[in-house]
C-alpha cells in the first residue's frame, strides 16, 4: 500500500484519540456554580470561544501527528512520536482534572508549565520528521501560554484554594 491508502490507520487513530481527548476534557470541565463564582480578569475570552479554539487545536494536532507518522521511517521513530503525544495528552487531561474536577486552579497553575513543556518537546521531536507538523502546534503552544496567564490571574484573584 502506498500513498493515502497506507495512512488510513494513523489518520483514524489520530482522529479517535483527538475525539477521546476532547471528550474527556469536556467531561472534566464543569462550568457550574463554582466556576461562575470565580473572579476573572477583564481580558478572559467568552466561554463559547474555548470549544472552537480547542477544536482547531485538536485538528492541527491530528494533522501534525499524521504528517510526522508519514515521514517517520522506522518503528522506533513512530513510537517516539506516539510517546510524546501520549505524554502531552496526559498533561492536557490532568490540567482539566486539577482545575475543574478538583477545583484547584493553584495545582493546575503548577501543572500548566509541564503541559507547555510537553508541547514544546513535541514540537522539537516533530521537527525531525516534518517542519509543517511542528509549526501546526504553534497555536496550541500559544493557547496554553495564554491559558497559563489566565490561570495565574484566577489564582491571584481567588486564592487560596482548599
Amino acid at each position: 500500500m502506498t500513498g493515502a491508502a497506507s495512512l488510513w490507520k494513523p489518520i483514524a487513530a489520530a482522529v479517535l484519540v483527538a475525539l477521546a481527548t476532547s471528550g474527556v476534557g469536556r467531561w472534566l470541565t464543569d462550568l457550574g456554580p463554582w466556576y461562575y463564582g470565580l473572579t476573572f480578569p477583564w481580558w478572559k475570552p467568552p466561554d463559547w470561544l474555548f470549544g472552537p479554539a480547542w477544536t482547531f487545536i485538536y485538528a492541527c494536532a491530528t494533522v501534525a501527528f499524521v504528517l510526522a507518522w508519514k515521514n517517520a521511517q522506522s518503528p522506533v521513530s513512530r513510537w517516539t512520536i506516539v510517546a510524546f503525544f501520549a505524554v502531552n495528552i496526559f498533561f492536557n487531561i490532568l490540567w482539566s482534572g486539577l482545575f475543574f474536577k478538583l477545583r484547584r486552579p493553584d495545582y493546575a497553575l503548577a501543572e500548566v508549565g509541564l503541559l507547555w513543556l510537553s508541547i514544546a518537546a513535541l514540537m522539537l521531536v516533530l521537527w525531525r520528521f516534518s517542519r509543517v507538523a511542528s509549526w501546526l502546534l504553534v497555536p496550541y503552544l500559544a493557547w496554553v501560554a495564554f491559558a497559563a496567564m489566565l490561570n495565574l490571574s484566577i489564582v491571584r484573584q481567588n486564592g487560596p484554594f482548599a
